[in-house]
């Protein structure tokens, strides 16, 4: 069996045909994926510019780092769970996208990267500034490029 035959599969499977067809189920999930997006926006980016020396400067990095994560694990298991199920909708239109597969590559790299260099450097209190300030704007680029590509997505 070819990706694509999986993927089609994966599509046309019978709580995936009747999800596409209810006018109400798939905005919702959409939106719970949205708010997901959020939340791992806000903890990212209060952690990534206070690296990068912009707000909360009263506050240890260590512990804005360790306090953000949590809404960070929550945002990451939304949109995990409601990503596969907007993917599980249209999976064989998303197999011929571009956007889709660089979002996917950005979000396996922005989470390795995010759960190694990114938490070695934020919980390193003897990093330099050059390191903090290259982790936080690659972290920020990473997740930029997941949003885009998501956004990209329904323009086909």
């Amino acid at each position: 069996m070819s990706l694509l035959e999986f993927f089609y599969w994966l599509e046309y499977s019978p709580l995936l045909v009747e999800m596409r067809s209810s006018p109400w189920l798939f905005p919702v999930i959409a939106t719970i994926h949205l708010f997901g997006l959020v939340t791992i926006g806000g903890s990212v980016l209060i952690v990534d510019l206070h690296l990068l020396g912009f707000g909360l400067s009263h506050q240890p990095t260590v512990q804005l780092a360790r306090n953000a994560e949590r809404l960070l694990l929550v945002g990451i298991l939304i949109m995990l769970a409601t990503g596969l199920l907007l993917f599980l909708c249209f999976a064989t239109k998303y197999y011929y996208l571009a956007p889709f597969w660089i979002k996917l590559t950005a979000l396996v790299a922005v989470i390795i990267f995010t759960f190694t260099i990114h938490r070695r450097v934020v919980m390193d209190n003897e990093r330099t500034r050059l390191s903090s300030k290259s982790v936080a704007f690659t972290s920020i680029l990473l997740w930029i490029i997941v949003a885009l590509g998501g956004r990209l997505i329904g323009f086909p």
